[in-house]
């Protein structure tokens, strides 16, 4: 029997075919094939887009996309080392540091994007919103729900790091999460802050030092100082060569 009928009847658990209970003769078999080839389509399609939902991106962001002649943080050599996604399966985590409007979350939609494309489960969230799921997991079955999701994820993004204050107690529930997912899942974060500022963000030096421990211990740091691309590319109401 054709190879890859075996193989799909092995991934669709149909064991009369593919322990051989069942044969089939050969005239039909290349016909079995296409609906077996077509289901297996339709399933992929249907997992993309139950993966895309969950991911919650806000935005589609790719690696083409990003200006390198105008962002001089990041060469086109390493973002072509980071879209091959080879360092999710080795649990690397990245942090992105910057001022706003230097790419910083678009290379995190970057990644998610691709990584949820190529089969890979992602969340993706603010930090203020990761926060108040955390903050409302036993009370909420919505947040109770989401985070379920974020624990069975391949890479879980949070943007925005450093822009609303965090209290002590959400300081504990962040920490706790990231020491779950420790060596389980990849993390992207994004922030305005520098690693000096992170103690004074989360209230706690011991707790800030034990977080970036686990954070950094495998880990690819990509500082950002140059001038917001939004700002140097902003459009404006009024064209000044009309007025």
């Amino acid at each position: 029997m054709n190879h890859k009928i075996i193989d799909l009847a092995k991934q669709f658990r149909i064991s009369v075919i593919h322990d051989g209970t069942f044969p089939i003769e050969d005239q039909y078999q290349e016909y079995l094939l296409r609906l077996l080839q077509a289901e297996a389509e339709k399933r992929e399609e249907r997992s993309l887009a139950e993966r895309l939902r969950q991911a919650r991106f806000p935005a589609f962001k790719s690696f083409d996309e990003f200006d390198t002649d105008f962002q001089k943080g990041v060469t086109r050599k390493e973002l072509q080392l980071l879209e091959k996604l080879e360092w999710l399966d080795a649990l690397f985590n990245l942090i992105l540091i910057g001022p706003p409007g230097t790419g910083k979350t678009h290379i995190a939609l970057a990644v998610g994007n691709k990584a949820a494309r190529e089969g890979y489960r992602v969340a993706f969230s603010s930090m203020d919103n990761l926060i108040h799921v955390l903050k409302t997991r036993e009370i909420s079955k919505k947040s109770a729900g989401r985070l379920g999701w974020i624990k069975k994820c391949d890479l879980l993004i949070i943007d925005e790091l450093g822009y609303l204050p965090v209290s002590r107690a959400e300081a504990n529930f962040f920490f706790a999460l990231v020491s779950e997912l420790h060596e389980k899942a990849s993390i992207i974060i994004t922030s305005n802050k520098g690693f000096d500022g992170w103690a004074e963000l989360l209230g706690d030096a011991i707790l800030a030092t034990a977080l970036l421990d686990r954070l950094t211990h495998r880990c690819q740091i990509l500082n950002f100082t140059d001038e917001s691309y939004r700002l140097a590319n902003r459009m404006q109401i009024f064209d000044n060569n009309q007025i």
